[in-house]
Order: structure tokens, then sequence, then C-alpha cells
């Protein structure tokens, strides 16, 4: 946030990052982040902005905070569909998660059963799925605007999901690992907000995954970061103007070089 100077006078905001976290700044196969850890003490020596922006819960992302230090920072939390605020250690309440999963069993059966979704399964087959350990999966299933899940059906029967959702208001994402179900607001959405009430100089935003693509396209410069266990994401239109790159290594090791490079850059101070 912004600081002073010496001389007491109000210095601006130097970067705002926005950041997705599996796959991204956390490491898709064990969780870890250890490797970004030079570049997220950079920014803090330079006075930027960290800004979580995941799919994951705000139970989860209290925790992550509180780990990486950044809780003087709002995070977007379930893709947008939420946000908490920076040090804040409460849950939101449950009532639009619980209308998506109302709605998800309004839909025709057939198309249901093809969709099992986090509230459809106990703690411990979401440990199981997510590689996430049983207290980490308990946190994960504390949803409060959206429901993730993993599609079992034809592509065909996919759209005929989607459709029969979408008469309902009730959009899907797809991020590194699974389909979020939710009633809208994207990442982007979230962090035009945050833009406009910190005012920084520069934002960034890195991810890996088709539900970071707005916010990767609306930050000043986007980062995509390498992800062997998806499929790469389409070649964007910031990549065309030199605005959106991508890593060549993967996770956090990908995320800290590129973040350091940018700083460089930027000659940020």
């Amino acid at each position: 946030m912004p600081g002073r100077n010496v001389q007491g006078v109000i210095t601006k905001l130097p970067l705002l990052v926005f950041t997705d976290l599996d796959g991204t700044l956390i490491s898709h196969a064990d969780y870890r982040w250890d490797a970004a850890k030079p570049a997220l003490d950079t920014l803090r020596a330079i006075g930027a902005g960290i800004v979580m922006a995941s799919s994951k819960t705000a139970p989860e992302i209290i925790a992550l905070r509180q780990q990486l230090d950044l809780e003087d920072w709002p995070a977007i939390v379930e893709n947008g569909a939420g946000v908490l605020a920076p040090n804040s250690h409460a849950s939101p309440p449950t009532d639009e998660y619980l209308a998506v999963r109302s709605t998800l069993n309004q839909i025709p059966a057939n198309l249901r059963r093809q969709y099992r979704g986090f509230g459809d399964m106990d703690v411990a087959e979401i440990a199981g799925i997510t590689g996430l350990t049983a207290e980490a999966a308990a946190l994960a299933a504390q949803r409060a605007f959206s429901e993730p899940g993993v599609w079992s059906g034809t592509p065909e029967e996919r759209k005929d999901f989607l459709a029969a959702l979408a008469q309902h208001g009730v959009m899907a994402r797809e991020g590194g690992r699974f389909l979020t179900l939710s009633f809208g607001q994207t990442k982007a959405d979230k962090m035009a907000e945050f833009i406009a009430t910190y005012s920084p100089r520069h934002t960034v935003a890195l991810g890996d995954a088709p539900n970071d693509v707005e916010m990767l396209e609306a930050a000043e410069f986007g980062i995509i970061v390498a992800n062997p266990h998806r499929k790469p994401l389409p070649l964007l239109d910031g990549e065309r103007h030199g605005r959106v790159v991508r890593t060549t290594l993967e996770g956090p090791e990908g995320w800290n070089k590129a973040v350091l490079e940018l700083i460089s850059i930027l000659e940020v101070t």
C-alpha cells in the first residue's frame, strides 16, 4: 500500500501483483512455494502489493496468506466470486454456495450425475482427488460462493450441462484441476476494483489456467506460468502485442524468475 518517503511525502504503490496459486505461485505437484521466496522478499523490499487470486476458499487463503506474510493485502477467493479483506480471519456466509448447489440439483438427472462436486464428496475424497492433507481438504470443503467438481461425461453432454446451468444464471470456469460453478464474477472483475483502490504505478498478473485469462489480459503485464500438468493456454491477444509472456520454468520457479526479471526491467524501488 502507499507509503511515505524520508520527506514524509506519500509515495505511489510501485507495483501491484495479482497471482493465481495452484500451478503458479504454488507447485501443482506438492503445493510448495519455497522457490518463489526470493521474488516475494524482493517485492516486499520495494513496497509492492501482492494479491492472491485463486479458486481456493477464504479459509484456505487465510492460512496461506498468514504463511506468506501477506495479511495486509486483500485476496480474491473462489475464482473472483468473493473477496477476503486485509487481515480478515472471518469466513464469508455460505448462502450463495447453497444456492449454486440447489441450482445444480435442479438440472436433468442424466446431466447432473456426470458432475461430482465437492458438495458430493467427503473430506477424504477431496483429499484424494486434490492431493491435499485431510486438514487442508477440510478447508477446501468450506465453500461460500462456488462449487468445484469433476466432469465425467462426454464433451457434448458437457455443453448441455453448461447450457442447463446457464438458464439459472450459473456459470462454469475451468481451472487447473476442476470445473467450478458460480453465479459469475471473475478474477479480473475484482482485480479492477483493487486497481482503482490502490492506484499502482504498474500491475502484473500471473496464472496458468483458463480461469486466469481475463486477469492476464487485463493487467499491464501478464505472465503465463508453465504447467506441464495441464493443456497449455491458447495464444492470447496480449502475447501478440508483447504484454503477455510465458515462462519456461514451471510453477514457483517460473514465477520467481519472471517476477525478478520484471522488477529489473521496470526499475521499481
